[in-house]
């Protein structure tokens, strides 16, 4: 009688090692789960239905398509964050760029911040400030008219198509840095000191 179950025994541990080297992640057998003897071991260490294979193997299939699915839709958000990161590292140096160019262009004045100056180019070749417009010298304008630029406080040049966009931005800035508390103080996300 002792045999037919350790026959029953072994052919139940080598199907479910063949399992195991198929599947690669069953769980390891115990005769004695939690310290308890199970009623009948060979029918909790069968193998089973060979479908019940076929179906762990399409969930792991399709567990792993879904990570690489959503890997993927991270390091996309992430490949755009960089495209955009870079976009603006490009506009800044640009910016950059102008502002010290327009800050060595000659002028016989001294520029203050918050004044708009329009910039002149002679025959000659140099460039130069003004503080008088084209429409003010009329048809008798001297020179070619570049265009006109206004000096920021922090002594950045804005050209005079983007003046009143960046005065907003400058104006919704002092009203959130003149409030009595720019941003309420709780621990959750709250945007009711940004929307007023």
């Amino acid at each position: 009688m002792a045999a037919p179950a350790t026959t029953a025994r072994t052919e139940g541990v080598t199907e479910n090692q063949a399992v195991q080297s198929a599947t690669g992640s069953l769980v390891e057998l115990t005769p004695t789960p939690g310290g308890l003897a199970l009623v009948s071991p060979y029918h909790t260490h069968r193998a089973g239905d060979p479908l019940d294979l076929v179906a762990l193997a399409e969930q792991v299939q399709k567990a792993d398509e879904f990570i690489r699915a959503n890997a993927t839709n991270k390091l996309t958000v992430i490949a755009e964050q960089i495209q955009h990161l870079q976009e603006q590292a490009r506009k800044i140096l640009e910016d950059a760029r102008r502002d010290a160019d327009l800050h060595h262009v000659a002028c016989n004045i001294v520029k203050k911040p918050g004044n708009i100056y329009y910039l002149y180019k002679r025959e000659s070749g140099q460039q130069y400030f003004s503080i008088i417009s084209p429409k003010e010298w009329g048809t008798s304008c001297p020179h070619d008219f570049l265009g006109a630029y206004k000096l920021q406080h922090d002594l950045s040049w804005t050209p005079c198509e983007d003046i009143e966009k960046q005065d907003a931005k400058i104006s919704i800035v002092d009203k959130l840095l003149h409030q009595p508390v720019a941003l309420p103080t709780c621990t959750e996300p709250n945007f009711q000191g940004l929307t007023h």
